[in-house]
């Protein structure tokens, strides 16, 4: 890269359980309380960010399609400036890390403001008949998150990928089940450690006639026990290993970060903190999407000419926990040094905003612990895998 491509700030909202907390409040109205919360964070103001690149998987209200330029205006970015869409799946925050990166090593922008958002909650039913006329008699409405949670080669849900992944791999429902509980046990005590709440910038949201402040994530269960994990059925196939409780959640939210030209950032004022190194995706067959990382981050490894044993720290998404048991496996990546955090098992996963999250986690990680190299790793659907490696410039 010619640029040295930097990140600062970082900050997303609390992440609602699907139909719950944030299930009133419009998709982009998401996007902009973190954006806004990112560019506080940075010390920024709005007017210095010329680039806006949002990730979202599923178009929900109004501004759904425009959603990026309709954050960027409504956040008090210039009428001048750009604003771009992106979706790449479960990667689509990563992704749209990485296109403002593009665009600013392109010489198109030089500031930008990267992230996305979901809301699951708020995905519309839809008729492909009706528009041009439906047949007499009653007409059958398709749930969107149908489109979003099937491989749209052979229509499989992805836990039903998953299911493949662990039958190919043999890996257990007790591992699988061992990985959930983990994962809820360290959301947890990042809840209580105020780790997580140090990245999120609460929310007002309705809760009845009342409005409250909303300021931790919905879905961590930490309280669970591995004898209610096991007694969770499989869903997506019978005698099947995958369940509700190694699966990760379907949540709602948002998450942000600041993506710059190393010189323009320090120009304003702002440490940025962060070099955003390298990525890489690769193609992997879509009936075992889980398998991504995998080759994704030896890609990338290969690449910057590192060993797994030269990065400090892991974010790879628990889409479902076979996912991260294949990554641990097939590139002996420690479970110490992955998702600390907990992840989308226990926090849940919102594909257009999950990859900054990880992002925003792995760097509050390295600076608390002076590490240097950290890589975020995600499955995407349709069979893709796709990695970024981060670097600490404050060690």
């Amino acid at each position: 890269m010619n640029n040295e491509i930097v990140l600062a700030g970082g900050k997303r909202t609390p992440f609602g359980d699907y139909g719950k907390s944030l299930k009133d409040i419009e998709g982009n109205k998401l996007g902009e309380h973190a954006a806004s919360a990112c560019l506080e964070d940075a010390g920024l103001k709005a007017s210095e960010i010329d680039h806006l690149v949002c990730g979202n998987v599923l178009p929900v209200d109004q501004a759904g399609y425009f959603s990026g330029r309709v954050i960027a205006l409504n956040i008090g970015m210039a009428e001048e400036s750009q604003a771009l869409n992106v979706s790449r799946a479960c990667g689509s925050g990563t992704q749209a890390i990485v296109s403002a990166a593009e665009q600013i090593i392109s010489g198109h922008s030089q500031m930008a403001l990267a992230g996305g958002f979901e809301n699951f909650s708020r995905a519309p039913y839809v008729s492909n008949d009706l528009r041009w006329g439906a047949k007499r008699g009653p007409q059958t409405m398709i749930d969107t998150l149908d489109y979003a949670y099937r491989d749209p080669f052979n229509l499989e849900l992805m836990g039903e990928t998953a299911e493949n992944l662990a039958e190919d791999f043999q890996y257990q429902r007790d591992e699988m089940d061992e990985w959930a509980l983990m994962s809820q046990q360290r959301a947890g005590a990042a809840i209580d450690s105020g780790f997580l709440a140090r990245q999120i910038k609460p929310i007002e949201v309705r809760d009845g006639k009342n409005i409250r402040l909303m300021e931790h994530d919905e879905f961590p269960r930490p309280a669970i026990t591995m004898e209610k994990l096991q007694k969770l059925n499989p869903v997506f196939r019978e005698g099947g290993k995958v369940t509700p409780g190694n699966s990760s959640g379907v949540t709602d939210g948002a998450a942000f970060v600041v993506v710059g030209d190393r010189t323009a950032v320090e120009g304003r004022g702002v440490d940025p903190g962060f070099k955003l190194v390298d990525w890489a995706v690769v193609g992997v067959p879509p009936r075992i999407m889980g398998v991504g990382p995998v080759p994704a981050i030896q890609k990338l490894l290969d690449r910057q000419s590192l060993k797994v044993s030269d990065i400090d720290y892991y974010e790879i998404n628990e889409a479902f926990a076979a996912v991260n048991l294949h990554a641990e496996k097939q590139l002996g990546i420690s479970r110490e040094i992955t998702n600390l955090y907990g992840g989308g098992i226990s926090i849940g996963h919102p594909p257009g905003a999950t990859g900054v999250r990880m992002t925003i986690t792995a760097m509050h990680h390295l600076e608390e612990t002076a590490g240097r190299y950290g890589v975020i790793s995600m499955c995407l659907g349709a069979g893709q895998g796709m990695a970024v490696l981060i670097e600490n410039l404050k060690r």
